[in-house]
């Protein structure tokens, strides 16, 4: 096992002041009961780690209020017993067709999410969705760094004044 003072070197007494000075975070809880404004940042293929059960998971990012960049996750389970609920909340999103699980979900889509509070048999809480709804999807941000295409190219000339 290797010293702290080796892996940090030099910057072994910033590190050091910024622990002294450094409050610890607190464990998140689960989000309020209610409906949230949210983008779909993933959609996944996973089998759950209890029992195999094969599932798409999704992954939304709160997009305002004081809950802003928080993570929610619903699974969607299927199973025999799931499918009615997971055919409901899949076509939402456009998927009609299990193959189309294989394929990313369009950049940009929002959500309105509906959370619950539940309680485990441990009595953890956390949340679930209870309901979601797509809301729209959002233009992507332009690229400052893609090149440019021959139409931006050709009207950019045009305004400065230059022939084509």
């Amino acid at each position: 096992m290797g010293k702290l003072s080796d892996i940090l070197g030099a910057r072994s007494r910033d590190i050091q002041d910024a622990w002294d000075a450094t409050a610890e975070a607190e464990d998140f809880a689960p989000l309020p009961p209610g409906e949230y404004a949210c983008r779909i940042v993933a959609g996944e293929l996973e089998t759950s780690r209890s029992n195999n059960t094969p599932g798409y998971k999704l992954t939304f990012r709160v997009l305002e209020g004081d809950h802003a960049n928080r993570l929610i996750w619903h699974d969607v389970w299927l199973t025999p017993a799931a499918l009615p609920m997971a055919k409901r909340d899949l076509r939402k999103l456009g998927i009609v067709d299990l193959a189309q699980l294989e394929q990313p979900l369009p950049p940009g889509m929002r959500a309105s999410v509906k959370l619950a509070l539940r309680r485990g048999d441990d009595g953890a809480e956390y949340n679930r969705v209870r309901r979601l709804d797509v809301i729209g999807i959002d233009e992507p941000e332009p690229d400052a760094f893609a090149p440019e295409d021959a139409a931006q190219s050709e009207e950019k000339t045009e305004s400065e004044g230059g022939a084509a």
